[in-house]
């Protein structure tokens, strides 16, 4: 592969892999954390707002 040799000559490149993955990982945990703890009539309200004809 062409890049590679490239990658290989770049000091510190693998740290931004793990960066990246750290990232991922703590938005869709916080993502998570969110909708579990979010209020039921929050979600409730929200749920209907397709159905509502008062727009």
């Amino acid at each position: 592969m062409k890049f590679k040799n490239y990658l290989e000559k770049i000091a510190g490149i693998e740290i931004f892999p793990m960066i990246s993955l750290l990232v991922f990982v703590i938005f869709f945990v916080a993502l998570i954390f969110y909708v579990v703890k979010a209020d039921e009539a929050y979600i409730s309200h929200m749920q209907q707002i397709p159905f509502d004809k008062e727009q």
